[in-house]
């Protein structure tokens, strides 16, 4: 790594460059508690009584901890899809976006994949969630997945029972071809519960920033709440199996739900830091006909803020 810089200056902006870094972390949990004040001490609890300090200290540490979880897929050609699964509002996109927040993008990518278009719908169901499959050296997060067909597709009325019974005879031999050709297949199902997901999609109705997660499906889907237990119920009884497990995470406490996922899937890889060449950051090269033209006054943004 450079050395630390030893100018006052350059090593308060420096500083202030990591806590706007952390200010992002901040702003996210700020949405997940929309209507609180907006400051409050950073060793607070918030709404599950978990303290804040704790949370953003335990947060931060496993991110690091991605970090080298990446930096070793992209070393050994490691290949991972995480399958991110469970009812409206549960927490899923929350756990995808802690997971990604800090890693290289060309490495850990997030697919979710919007209803099938007329083509698509005529394809191999598989088939376009085929094309979004990783490489090797990269992590692909699936936002719900091929498991569509049993959850909201079945309940909804979108497939018949011989396409849910078709689905279900194929997709462990689906998932055993993925593993078998180098891919390591994580599942995780997000539970809460029948009034916590009342509470947090009263939160999205009266949350004009969250109005937007709230579809006329999801409003639907309160309705046949005991349709998707029976469904999720069958569902993972019958695509549990030994190359591709379900992990399901208690996600009434958003919070250490986060959490607790990620220790979990960190625990599922045998990683190891990867040992990185010291860098030095070069000078700049200056020449004495260099003029940097000025930019026009009409093109500048103006500083509102």
């Amino acid at each position: 790594m450079s050395a630390i810089p030893q100018d006052d200056k350059q090593w308060k902006l420096l500083m202030q460059d990591l806590i706007d870094d952390y200010d992002e972390e901040l702003e996210l949990e700020w949405e997940d508690r929309r209507g609180e004040p907006a400051t409050g001490p950073a060793g607070g609890n918030g709404d599950d009584g978990m303290p804040r300090r704790r949370y953003f200290g335990e947060l931060f540490r496993l991110q690091r901890e991605l970090i080298k979880l990446q930096d070793w897929v992209v070393a050994h050609r490691h290949k991972m899809v995480i399958v991110f699964e469970g009812r409206d509002a549960a927490g899923k996109g929350g756990v995808i976006k802690r997971i990604a927040q800090r890693l290289n993008p060309r490495v850990v990518r997030t697919v979710a994949l919007p209803a099938p278009n007329d083509r698509e719908r005529t394809q191999w169901y598989f088939q376009r969630y085929v094309t979004h499959l990783p490489a090797c050296g990269e992590i692909v997060l699936f936002d719900r997945s091929w498991y569509n067909r049993a959850g909201v597709e079945r309940v909804m009325g979108f497939c018949s029972e011989e396409e849910v019974e078709e689905f279900f005879r194929t997709v462990p031999e689906f998932e055993r071809m993925l593993v078998r050709s180098g891919i390591q297949v994580v599942k995780y199902w997000f539970s809460i519960t029948d009034d916590e997901q009342h509470r947090r999609f009263l939160a999205r109705i009266h949350d004009p920033l969250k109005q937007w997660k709230l579809s006329p499906m999801d409003l639907e889907s309160r309705r046949r709440w005991e349709d998707y237990t029976k469904a999720k119920e069958e569902m993972l009884e019958r695509t549990h199996i030994a190359e591709a497990p379900w992990w399901v995470v208690p996600a009434v406490d958003k919070k250490r739900a986060r959490l607790n996922c990620i220790h979990h899937l960190l625990s599922l890889v045998p990683y190891a830091e990867v040992p990185r060449e010291p860098i030095e950051l070069p000078g700049r090269e200056r020449h004495e006909d260099y003029f940097r033209t000025p930019v026009p006054a009409e093109m500048i943004v103006p500083e509102v803020y």
